[in-house]
């Protein structure tokens, strides 16, 4: 089982940029595909998406202003940030795609907290 720790969140003014980075407990070069998901109060989201390969996907909502990469050799993903706007607070947090499952549910690290302010 692979753990993730997000960090690199913060307070930002609108517009700023903010850089994630979330560390693996081991190697992801197994895992398909990696995810950065985020929480506002509600649901959890998909909201950027690379694979093994390279591809990414990205939600309409982020789409433009975020980049997710990732760095097999040293177990990292990242999630830069720009242009972001209130409506990004949220906590984020990043897993495989689908995400990792033990004992039926699914596995979050602590999650990093991002805030935007107007």
């Amino acid at each position: 089982q692979v753990q993730f720790v997000e960090s690199g969140g913060g307070l930002v003014q609108a517009g700023g940029p903010l850089r994630l980075s979330c560390a693996a407990s081991r190697s992801i070069v197994g895992i398909y595909a990696m995810g950065w998901y985020r929480q506002a109060p509600g649901k959890r989201e998909l909201i950027a998406r690379i694979t093994s390969g390279g591809s990414t996907n990205y939600a309409d909502s982020v789409k433009g202003r975020f980049t997710i990469s990732r760095d097999n050799a040293k177990n990292m993903v990242y999630l830069q940030m720009n242009s972001l706007k209130p409506e990004d607070t949220a906590v984020y947090y990043c897993n495989s795609d689908p995400c990792m499952v033990v004992n039926g549910r699914c596995v979050w690290g602590q999650g990093t907290q991002v805030t935007v302010s107007s």
